[in-house]
């Protein structure tokens, strides 16, 4: 004689819950499984490639004109950079390159666009910028400044870049990533700037962060 069984409505209903919770567990389990070994094969990547930040050095500095007119600042700068990409194996994408100049801690002339350009492995540009400041509001302080550097010969400016670069490997291209180079220049000064442009081609490495 055989044994029936009855189940309850209630009994199956837990069943059908037990067997979807497994369910999910097991989907979670395969997209965590999936996520992790795509982190991990991206950090490989990373330690294998690990690109090294771009080098940037100021070749030669001229300034035309940097006087003041009451309470604003008037400049006209030319600057030559030298770019490198010392990576074997990354190229870079400069998306956005501007320049600008500061004195004293403010900013003396306007952004000046530099076109982007592709830099392959280990290659090297010169770059560059005219830089200009018609009526640049300043502080009281900068006319101070001027007339103590002077009275000393020697002027210091801070020459300035802010971009976007993208990391190429083979057919990869990363995301953006903003960096900024900032460059020391340091420049004898005259009493008087009407006759001769200021002119410095002392070599200066410059520092960038990612």
């Amino acid at each position: 004689m055989s044994q029936i069984t009855i189940r309850s409505p209630k009994h199956c209903a837990e069943k059908q819950v037990l067997r979807i919770e497994r369910n999910y567990k097991k989907l979670f389990f395969v997209f965590s499984s999936f996520f992790t070994t795509l982190l991990l094969f991206l950090l490989l990547v990373y330690l294998i490639i690990h690109p090294s930040k771009p080098e940037f050095s100021l070749t030669q500095v001229d300034i035309y004109q940097l006087n003041l007119s009451g309470p604003k600042l008037n400049s006209s700068i030319q600057l030559t950079l030298v770019s490198k990409n010392p990576n074997q194996k990354v190229a870079i994408y400069y998306d956005e390159f501007q320049v600008y100049a500061t004195y004293k801690g403010q900013q003396i002339t306007g952004d000046t666009p530099v076109l982007p350009f592709y830099q392959s492995h280990e290659e090297s540009n010169l770059l560059t910028a005219s830089l200009v400041g018609n009526g640049v509001p300043v502080a009281p302080s900068i006319g101070y400044e001027l007339g103590r550097d002077q009275s000393a010969g020697k002027l210091v400016l801070n020459l300035k870049v802010n971009g976007k670069l993208r990391w190429k490997v083979g057919t990869w291209v990363s995301g953006h990533y903003r960096f900024n180079v900032n460059c020391i220049s340091v420049m004898a000064l005259e009493p008087s700037m009407t006759s001769t442009p200021l002119s410095s081609k002392q070599g200066a490495q410059c520092s960038i962060t990612i």
